[in-house]
């Protein structure tokens, strides 16, 4: 029987359990990238404008790390510039989850042993993974090369290849790791350190140079991005780095997956008693969620830095150019320029934070579908402690990384430490109603709980694009964030956050109240 046998209804299958995720991801990462020549075009509307921003960017290390290098003046050059990172970092986490979820999510749940049962090859579920991110970044690439074909279609085809190549690298790079561990949330968790430690090297590079030529620029796969540079002389040329590593990677990962057994792993689990500190459902919550509260919050407080670090600068960025001040007063309120940046970059990472409070949640779906709730209820431990002690760890994880966050922003900046730490806070408020949303979803209708991950999207793009765009305020309020007071430099308003907090207090308890009463899982 040949190693591949069964790829073809294994991809199949695996792009009808990715038909809402999948779309989801696809359509916010390209939205992200078309809306963005429209919104550029508003606020750098004059050759003038746009020669302007390219010397303040190429003189402040700072945005250079942040975003990247701008190498020419047309809009197709600063819509590259200014989401092509981005919209990479988007692709590549997609691609991972995509992945992992289909290889070692389904050897550690028990599913990969009984299809492997069947007239299915041995390495035909490694190669309808990565097929399915393949498919995913395809589409993505005909999205944005068709939606930016206005700019210039040999741009536009950059951009959206770089843009597919950066997810199949990191794709690849999952496919390796899930090899190497035996748990899917260490895969995920060691290949997103591994997309972090690529934006940590490109962010040095550029902070370095103003041309994207460092060493340390062209270790990472963003920084082969942006060194493709669409709309700016594309270097075709550096497509073929993307190939060596996606070729390289792949034959790794095809060699290990030919030399282990179906569910074991290179590096197993060290296993240990289920005693002391593991002795309670809460315990075993935080046990198994501690390294990602530990990696967000870290992600966080070191993004606040930066943040932080920009907002003496924003002004000299943004000079005179009522376009960008308008939207920093739709996304951060009618004070002062730098309050109003301050207060949206904080409702930014407010946005990312209800990231992890849905992916905090949904960890109690994935320990139910796996078969490993079970054992945990089937001793002296209630569905309510069980489920509380993981609540506890996401609500709670999200106050943390707040927190850190409103830390970062204060030593980045150096100053008003209490008002940005009160404006992180209120966050809070719209993040727990989107982890709320989850659970509800959960307790009451535990096939649709992936569809969290639909919310929280819809829920960035409204509050990432919408501003850009100058969307009606009665699209910007279906957000939960819409409604909080945009602080620091606002007034502060209680009623909005209280009726928030209320809202995800009863979300809750009506997705507990509907766990309690439901069948689990077989």
């Amino acid at each position: 029987m040949s190693t591949l046998a069964g790829t073809g209804v294994l991809l199949r299958f695996s792009l009808r359990r990715d038909r809402v995720m999948v779309p989801v991801w696809v359509a916010v990462n390209a939205l992200m990238v078309l809306s963005m020549p429209s919104s550029l075009k508003n606020l750098y509307g004059t050759p003038a404008e746009r020669t302007d921003l390219v010397h303040q960017v190429a003189t402040n290390a700072s945005f250079r790390a942040l975003i990247g290098p701008v190498f020419d003046t047309s809009l197709g050059a600063l819509t590259a510039w200014r989401v092509g990172v981005y919209a990479g970092l988007l692709a590549a986490v997609m691609s991972l989850l995509i992945v992992v979820r289909h290889t070692r999510d389904e050897e550690e749940s028990g599913r990969q042993e009984l299809v492997a049962s069947g007239t299915v090859g041995r390495r035909a579920s490694l190669t309808a993974a990565l097929l399915a991110a393949g498919v995913a970044n395809g589409v993505l690439a005909l999205l944005v090369t068709a939606g930016l074909a206005g700019q210039g279609f040999t741009g536009a085809l950059a951009l959206g290849l770089g843009i597919a190549c950066v997810g199949m690298v990191f794709a690849t790079m999952a496919a390796i790791v899930a090899q190497l561990t035996e748990s899917a949330r260490l895969a995920r968790g060691l290949t997103a350190g591994v997309l972090g430690a690529a934006f940590v090297l490109r962010a040095a590079g550029d902070s370095a140079t103003d041309d994207g030529s460092s060493a340390l620029t062209w270790l990472s796969p963003l920084g082969w991005l942006e060194n493709l540079r669409p709309y700016a002389g594309e270097r075709w040329w550096v497509l073929a780095l993307f190939a060596a590593a996606v070729a390289v990677q792949g034959a790794v990962a095809y060699g290990l997956a030919g030399r282990r057994d179906v569910g074991m792993s290179f590096l197993p689990t060290r296993p240990g008693p289920a005693a002391g500190r593991l002795g309670s459902a809460g315990a075993l919550a935080w046990r198994l969620q501690r390294g990602s509260v530990y990696g967000w919050s870290l992600a966080f407080f070191l993004v606040g830095v930066v943040y932080g670090g920009l907002t003496d600068g924003v002004a000299d960025l943004v000079g005179d150019i009522a376009g960008a001040r308008e939207i920093f007063e739709r996304m951060g309120g009618q004070s002062g320029l730098t309050d109003a940046f301050l207060a949206s970059m904080v409702g930014m990472m407010g946005l990312i934070a209800a990231l992890y409070v849905v992916g905090s949640v949904l960890r109690l779906h994935g320990e139910e579908t796996s078969g490993r709730a079970e054992p945990v209820l089937a001793n002296a431990v209630s569905r309510m402690r069980w489920a509380v002690g993981h609540l506890t760890v996401a609500f709670g994880g999200a106050v943390l990384i707040m927190l850190l966050t409103g830390l970062g922003f204060a030593v980045g900046y150096g100053r008003e430490v209490g008002p940005i730490l009160g404006a992180c806070l209120v966050q809070v408020a719209a993040v727990w109603v989107i982890g709320g949303l989850a659970v509800a979803l959960y307790g009451l209708l535990p096939r649709l709980a992936p569809a969290a991950w639909g919310v929280a999207g819809a829920v960035l793009l409204i509050g990432w694009v919408g501003p850009a765009l100058d969307a009606p305020q009665a699209v910007l309020d279906v957000s939960p964030f819409g409604h909080l007071p945009k602080l620091p430099g606002g007034e502060m308003s209680w009623g909005p956050v209280l009726v928030l907090v209320g809202l995800a207090v009863v979300l809750v308890a009506a997705g507990l109240t509907g766990l309690r009463r439901r069948d689990m899982t077989t």
